[in-house]
C-alpha cells in the first residue's frame, strides 16, 4: 500500500533537505513524496527538485503563494496512495514513523492515527508528548492531543481537506480539518511511540504559548460555535494540560 507524504514549504531551505531525508529514510519504502513548493523565493524549490531527480518517488508541484491549507490541499489533490501523512519542511521523522504508524492502522482498520513526539530545538530535544489510544471530538477540544506530522488518515474511510481561512488568520487550519472529521462520529487511534520532531524556530507558527492559546480559543467560537461556557470549560482543560506537559514536577 501506498503512503502519499504531503510537504508543503515555503522559504524552507535551511531545513527541507533534513525533512525530505527523513522521509527518505523509512524503513517503510512503498510511500511518495509530494512536496508543494508555495512560491518560495529562496532555494527551496531546487532543493527538492534536486531530491526528485535521485528518486522517482518524489513529486514538486510548484504554485503562486497561497498559504499552507492550498499547499496541502493540493498535495492531497496529487496524491496517489490510499493512506495520507504529513509532514512540514521544517520537521523530521523517526526511521520506523511510517512503519510502525501503517501496521499499527491495518490491524485496528484505524481511519486516523496519531503518534507521540517530541519538540527539538537544534539538537536538543524536549519532553516526551504522549497521545492518547483512544482520540474522540470531545478529547481533542480539551487537550490538542496530536499535531500533524504525527497524523495518518485513511482516504478509503475518511475524506480530508484543510479548511479555506482567510489570509492572515489565526485558526490553525489543521485543527479545524481533525476535528472536522472526528466531529463525524470517527474516533483517532493514538500510537504511543515517539516517531517524529517537531522541530521549534523563530518561524514556526505555534512557538508563542499566547498566540497558541488565542488560536484554540478562536477555534472553540469561530469554528465550533461553542457557547461561552462550553469553551471556558475546555479552554480551562486545555490550558491546564498545556501548562502540565511542560512543567517537570508534573510529569511525576
Amino acid at each position: 500500500m501506498t503512503v502519499s507524504v504531503v510537504m508543503p514549504a515555503y522559504n524552507a531551505e535551511a531545513t527541507i533537505a533534513s525533512a525530505m531525508a527523513s522521509v527518505r529514510a523509512q524503513t517503510y519504502a512503498g510511500w511518495e513524496l509530494i512536496v508543494v513548493d508555495d512560491g518560495s523565493t529562496d532555494r527551496t524549490a531546487e532543493i527538492a527538485a534536486g531530491a526528485a531527480a535521485t528518486d522517482k518517488r518524489i513529486r514538486v508541484i510548484r504554485q503562486r503563494n497561497q498559504g499552507v491549507a492550498a499547499a496541502r490541499n493540493a498535495a492531497i489533490e496529487a496524491a496517489t496512495g490510499r493512506y495520507l501523512a504529513f509532514l512540514d519542511a521544517d520537521d523530521l521523522w523517526l526511521p520506523s514513523k511510517l512503519e510502525r504508524q501503517l501496521c499499527f492502522m491495518c490491524l485496528r482498520s484505524a481511519a486516523l492515527s496519531a503518534t507521540a513526539y517530541r519538540r527539538q530545538w537544534g539538537d536538543k530535544l524536549g519532553p516526551f508528548f504522549h497521545v492518547p489510544e483512544l482520540i474522540t471530538y470531545e478529547t481533542s477540544l480539551s487537550s490538542r492531543p496530536f499535531i500533524s506530522i504525527t497524523v495518518m488518515v485513511d482516504t478509503a474511510q475518511v475524506r480530508v481537506r484543510m479548511p479555506n481561512l482567510s489570509r492572515g488568520s489565526l485558526i490553525p487550519e489543521d485543527l479545524v480539518a481533525w476535528l472536522g472529521i472526528l466531529r463525524t462520529g470517527v474516533v483517532a487511534h493514538g500510537l504511543d511511540e515517539d516517531l517524529a520532531r517537531y522541530r521549534a524556530t523563530e518561524r514556526s507558527r505555534s512557538c508563542s504559548k499566547v498566540k497558541c492559546a488565542y488560536q484554540v480559543w478562536r477555534v472553540y467560537r469561530d469554528i465550533e460555535r461553542l457557547d461561552l461556557a462550553r469553551s471556558s470549560w475546555y479552554f480551562a482543560h486545555y490550558a491546564w494540560r498545556s501548562v502540565a506537559s511542560r512543567v517537570p514536577w508534573l510529569w511525576a
